[in-house]
């Protein structure tokens, strides 16, 4: 009986403990560029490589056979709902300049004018 009793309380120790995982804390895991809108809003046209640097930074991903297409992508998955989101922005150059802005982001009315005007 003492066996039995012994086992009972092994099993109920360790249902409980298991019940008790919902409340450990689990960090936010972001990974890659993270952009604001106010940023990528600041692209214009014609801009050089060295001018989106500045303002994006560094790309995460750059093309290994088109070195004229950039890549800054940015995943989040939330540690306490598993939640997970996205948001990619490409960037090509034709001429070290930029050319086309794709992506989740929106771009500001003023990209098609450059910024020496």
């Amino acid at each position: 009986m003492k066996k039995y009793q012994k086992l009972l309380i092994a099993a109920l120790t360790v249902v409980s403990l298991q019940a008790c995982s919902g409340f450990i804390y689990r960090i936010d895991i972001p990974q890659g560029n993270y952009l604001e809108q106010k940023d990528v809003e600041k692209l214009r046209i014609d801009m050089t490589k060295e001018q989106v640097i500045y303002v994006l930074g560094r790309p995460v991903v750059k093309d290994s056979f088109n070195h004229d297409k950039w890549y800054y992508v940015y995943s989040m998955k939330r540690g306490m709902t598993g939640e997970k989101f996205r948001k990619d922005l490409v960037i090509e150059f034709v001429d070290d300049k930029v050319a086309k802005v794709s992506g989740d982001m929106d771009l500001s009315e003023d990209f098609n004018t450059p910024l020496e005007q």
